[in-house]
């Protein structure tokens, strides 16, 4: 065992029996300590600890970029991954800035099957100038399945890098070919993202939450919003944090005059306090910034920074292949014990760390009842026993599984 690897799983101390990772990821040491601290902080001065922050803040974009493969410019840290999901789904709206406000028929493909946080922000702007949503109803998003909705009106795919379910991670690559350079890929990555390879460059969009896998806590997730496609969004969500200078009245600015700086050329802006320079709107900054609301919650953007660098100090490829090892383990312990595998047919290259069984004859909650009692933490949903374990999950979590399995009186 190299020492990397061995410092990183000498930074997490959760149960052994813990196998929702899906869930909820418990915090390293190092991020417990960054929130103390950052709270510490803040009972001082509040200018110091802004400082402070924002310069931890400033390293985690500089992780952020380097576990994303991006420009720290494309890098902006939201609330949730809701939360960018919906700065997505308000950015992509049908009158594009290349298109004037010459309305225009545009689609977006989302698997009826998604977790809903990627599910609603498409329908609440369904109707009010996003994009019309158009169900694909599958298992598993391949290339041929998406080929087969595509038209002239869509416009974007918004999917899981990895089904909370299912477990069903997406060959993101084909995905992003098939679509081509004038259709944006759209990537919720929060099942995936620091524990199994996700083909990050793929994602013209790419949105995560600190609190599952990347196990930051809660508060900060991460919105990736490429250059690429910069000129086909609009800062929907984007609020003050997001604009140059914006208490300023400089005349150097210049005021905003198309959907996609945030003003129309019929509004009418107000003007500064000497009846100058028009205030608002400004236009919004480069990047990804454009589309935040305001200021991140900093403390929690400090752990995130400290958990992404947990991540590349010892590699997603080791975290993934342990991930990968863990999880198939558990999977054949189940099925010795005559359990059905959601979506057993899963290659190691389509599964990430996610995967749910279910024991014939027996009601699932009565079972989750029992793993419960056993000291195993999973999570019951639609009929399944989910199961997803992290690179420090150990091997007496096996055993404890099977022992449990092997019990079928008291299920």
């Amino acid at each position: 065992m190299n020492v990397q690897i061995k410092s990183y799983l000498a930074s997490f101390s959760e149960p052994p029996g813990y196998l929702d990772f899906a869930r909820i990821g418990p915090t390293s040491h190092d991020v417990t300590t960054t929130l103390i601290e950052a709270a510490q902080l803040l009972r001082g001065d509040s200018s110091i600890a802004l400082a402070e922050l924002e310069l931890q803040a400033a390293q985690a974009r500089a992780g952020a970029a380097r576990l994303l493969r991006a420009a720290e410019h494309e890098v902006a840290f939201v609330s949730s991954t809701s939360h960018g999901l919906f700065a997505a789904a308000a950015a992509l709206q049908c009158s594009s800035p290349d298109h004037g406000s010459a309305e225009r028929e545009g689609v977006v493909l989302v698997p009826r099957g998604e977790f809903p946080s990627n599910v609603y922000p498409w329908l609440r702007f369904e109707g009010r100038g996003g994009l019309r949503v158009r169900w694909i109803d599958s298992p598993r998003i391949t290339p041929d399945v998406v080929a087969a909705h595509l038209d002239g009106d869509v416009r974007a795919l918004s999917i899981s890098a990895v089904d909370a379910l299912t477990g069903y991670r997406a060959p993101l690559g084909a995905l992003k070919e098939l679509l081509g350079p004038d259709r944006v890929l759209v990537v919720d990555a929060i099942q995936g993202l620091g524990a199994v390879p996700v083909e990050v460059d793929a994602a013209d969009l790419l949105v995560c939450g600190g609190q599952k896998w990347l196990r930051a806590g809660w508060g900060a997730g991460l919105l990736l919003v490429r250059d690429r496609v910069d000129d086909r969004l609009i800062p929907g969500l984007g609020g003050w944090s997001g604009v140059q200078d914006p208490f300023g009245t400089d005349e150097d600015v210049p005021v905003p005059d198309s959907p996609s700086r945030g003003l129309s050329s019929t509004d009418d802006p107000g003007r500064g306090p000497a009846g100058g320079t028009v205030m608002h709107p400004r236009p919004p900054l480069r990047g990804a910034i454009a589309h935040t609301l305001t200021n991140p919650d900093y403390p929690a953007v400090a752990a995130l920074g400290v958990a992404i660098d947990l991540v590349l100090g010892v590699g997603v490829a080791e975290i993934g292949r342990r991930v990968a090892e863990a999880l198939g383990t558990l999977l054949d312990t189940a099925r010795s014990a005559g359990a059905k595998v959601l979506l057993d047919d899963l290659d190691a290259a389509e599964r990430g760390g996610i995967g749910c069984f279910r024991l014939p004859g027996l009601e699932p909650a009565a079972t989750h009842a029992a793993l419960a009692g056993a000291g195993l933490v999973t999570t019951l949903r639609g009929g399944w026993i989910r199961l997803s374990p992290h690179a420090t999950t150990p091997p007496e979590t096996v055993q404890r599984l099977a022992s449990a399995l092997r019990a079928p009186l008291t299920l």
